[in-house]
């Protein structure tokens, strides 16, 4: 193999698949990236057994070849180089590295060992607007459990079905449901949990220049595929039954409060500060006024060490006046993710779930569970 490319080019490139390389394993050449020519092209991949990525630069080949190098090495080195042309030259197992005035020789394996990276081929395909599908992820993926111990909840149940994708996650304590348009149809309903982390690192990905993403699932292998513009991602999906999250989603409520975002938000993270050891409890009251405009709400922490604070933020309330708590950074969470100006909070008893939604939109359902407190 002999080739040559831009240093920015081979960083920018390194740095897209770094994140699949193994950090943990027991099987060393995951640590590895996989460095092969391919047509015109330099072809990147790396996999830790979950999720695989790869990606292709443009490059100027000389002669044919495959090799795999130790990602961190070869991603420290490449990046420490100043901008300009790299040579790369591969005898026997020894990558050559040449960028104007430096060299290096790194020691890699062979290709045939590195694990396959997996091609999901005929099966289910659609595709979705990378600024839809960006967007749904960043108000749903964080919802997800990080603990193992119910694995469908460290996934996202994606649904698609006519030309709607849903998606929902779901950590025990609050649920993410996020409703968005497939930029292609689908003929017949789809469901599957892709992982969490998967999804954050497809987030990652997406650039400003991606307009669709092509989504490709082969149920039969348990993965499915997502197309960037010269990036591809397959992630392993979750085997099991996702909880009927419909049902926990509240329909009627006994107050429903319109906040603006920014307020809520300020408000909110001055009560975490408190809230911090007091069990992170946050306490949310809505007070009607005499018109609709002229309600409130109180938002206050307490920890007993430390002292306590309360904050009021005007609200338009319909409906009785009503206490909750929920937990501080679950509603921070949901707020940051928010690109509304405003938020509606309905609530109905003090150990019933609340619901936030956007303000404008009804693509979106945000539901956290109560803490249960002294009143």
């Amino acid at each position: 193999m002999k080739l040559s490319c831009l240093q920015e080019n081979l960083n920018k490139g390194l740095g897209i698949i770094g994140r699949a390389v193994a950090s943990r394993t027991t099987l060393p050449i995951t640590q590895n990236v996989l460095i092969s020519t391919d047509e015109s092209q330099l072809k990147l991949a790396a996999t830790n057994l979950e999720i695989a990525i790869t990606c292709w630069i443009g490059a100027k080949i000389e002669s044919e070849g495959a090799i795999t190098i130790p990602a961190r090495v070869l991603t420290e080195f490449v990046s420490s180089l100043p901008s300009d042309i790299i040579s790369l030259s591969l005898k026997h197992h020894t990558l050559e590295l040449k960028c104007g005035r430096y060299e290096a020789r790194i020691n890699g394996l062979d290709a045939a060992d590195f694990p396959p990276i997996p091609q999901v081929g005929d099966g289910f395909s659609t595709k979705v607007k990378a600024e839809d599908l960006k967007q749904a992820i960043s108000q749903v993926a964080f919802a997800a459990a990080t603990e193992e111990s119910r694995p469908v909840l460290t996934g996202v149940q994606t649904e698609f079905e006519g030309s709607k994708l849903t998606m929902a996650a779901a950590d025990g304590f609050r649920l993410a449901v996020h409703r968005t348009t497939l930029a292609d149809p689908v003929k017949e309903k789809v469901a599957m949990i892709i992982p969490a982390k998967a999804y954050h690192e497809l987030n990652r990905l997406m650039g400003a220049d991606d307009q669709e993403i092509e989504i490709t699932l082969n149920a039969q292998k348990s993965q499915v595929l997502f197309k960037l513009k010269g990036i591809e991602m397959v992630s392993q999906l979750i085997q099991g039954t996702f909880p009927n999250y419909s049902q926990l989603i509240p329909q009627t409520y006994g107050t429903k409060a319109r906040i603006d975002v920014a307020e809520f938000l300020r408000a909110i993270k001055m009560a975490a500060i408190f809230a911090r050891d007091g069990s992170g409890i946050a306490r949310v009251i809505v007070t009607p006024g005499a018109s609709v405009e002229a309600g409130k709400i109180t938002i206050s922490a307490r920890a007993d060490e430390i002292g306590d604070n309360v904050g009021e933020i005007d609200a338009l309330v319909d409906g009785e006046a009503a206490k909750i708590a929920f937990n501080a950074r679950y509603l921070a969470d949901v707020l940051s993710v928010v690109k509304q100006a405003q938020v509606s909070l309905e609530v109905t008893t003090p150990s019933n779930p609340g619901v936030i939604r956007p303000v404008g939109v009804d693509n979106y359902d945000h539901v956290v569970m109560p803490m249960f407190v002294q009143w």
